[in-house]
């Protein structure tokens, strides 16, 4: 199994008497795109600034390509990081100006690199105009810049799209999405959640500073719900197709399967039609991670203050890391 590229373990901070991060434990592999969200004082900014190696844990561990970044700060040249946005600049610097100067600093920057990242977050125009007059969203798309410019093994970001315009969101959502698609691990801490359903591989719910959830959502996104004649036989006849579906099950009224590519979805009728199972509808399962975060912060809310014992269908509260199905 390859080293991930952010490990934690058991990790905690505390201020005086004041947990603010309790026992957390995640990786992130490369290629993938992990997001931290949770409710205001949840400790997603101390997580990033913990894992950037920015502040010091109480007690657990933190591991970037398998170093500690206190012990091995060499490993800091891996890392791209925006941390409590919006990131610092020189005012009176211009945009290439200063990333010029971040570029000397980090070192082993090819030449055109800076235009390239530039270009990237649209901002050549702006170029050659003063940081200080740039606006709170295109600060933030400059540090988005500065962070890839030395394409990074390793990109840190807390809240990289606050303040943003729809139109900068997706730009920068993009180009997570891409350092990730070139094998970039990137870990993100954000409250966009309907947009980052779209491109995040796993989402960490915090509450109170410890992982309550975390929801798999490459798996949601290749996930379909289908209304059938027969849903105990549908299932039976999925689940006997392990090549064609990698997952089946039974939600409410509806049979809700994986297929296990794009080509088996196709088979799927054929695969129920064969075991005299009807297919009366078939569609993409879009997975809510807006109300599901809901759900799971109020009942975990509800647990610890013993208001609750059980969620909405029947099913006993707890903190386990699977999501519901």
């Amino acid at each position: 199994m390859s080293t991930p590229a952010i490990a934690t373990d058991a990790l905690t901070k505390t201020y005086g008497t004041r947990s603010v991060v309790r026992d957390f434990t995640f990786r992130v592999n490369p290629g993938e795109v992990y997001a931290l969200v949770g409710p205001n004082g949840a400790g997603k900014t101390t997580v990033i600034r913990l894992v950037a190696g920015l502040a010091f844990p109480t007690s657990g561990q933190v591991r970037i390509l398998g170093k500690d970044p206190h012990q091995h700060p060499a490993v800091r040249r891996e890392l791209g990081a925006v941390v409590e946005a919006p990131a610092a600049f020189y005012p009176y610097l211009t945009g290439r100006a200063n990333l010029r100067l971040h570029a000397d600093l980090a070192g082993g920057v090819e030449p055109g690199r800076i235009d390239e990242v530039l270009r990237l977050m649209e901002l050549d125009d702006a170029a050659d105009r003063k940081v200080g007059v740039y606006s709170l969203g295109m600060r933030q798309r400059l540090g988005v810049a500065a962070a890839v410019l030395t394409r990074p093994q390793v990109l840190i970001l807390d809240e990289p799209a606050s303040g943003m315009d729809p139109l900068s969101l997706h730009l920068v959502h993009s180009v997570l999405r891409q350092a990730a698609e070139d094998g970039t691990a990137v870990l993100l801490s954000t409250h966009h959640l309907d947009e980052v359903v779209a491109y995040c591989t796993r989402v960490a719910i915090l509450e109170e500073g410890a992982l309550i959830d975390e929801v798999n959502l490459f798996d949601r996104r290749e996930r379909f719900r289908a209304r059938v004649t027969d849903l105990a036989a549908g299932v039976r006849a999925l689940e006997a197709q392990p090549e064609a579906v990698t997952h089946a099950t039974i939600r409410g009224t509806e049979l809700v399967f994986i297929p296990r590519s794009a080509d088996d979805l196709g088979r799927v009728s054929t695969i129920l039609a064969e075991a005299g199972v009807g297919v009366l509808e078939m569609n993409r399962d879009v997975f809510d991670l807006r109300a599901y975060y809901r759900e799971r912060v109020s009942a975990e809310r509800a647990r610890r203050t013993g208001q609750l014992t059980a969620t909405q269908d029947g099913r006993a509260t707890g903190t386990g890391h699977g999501g519901a199905a």
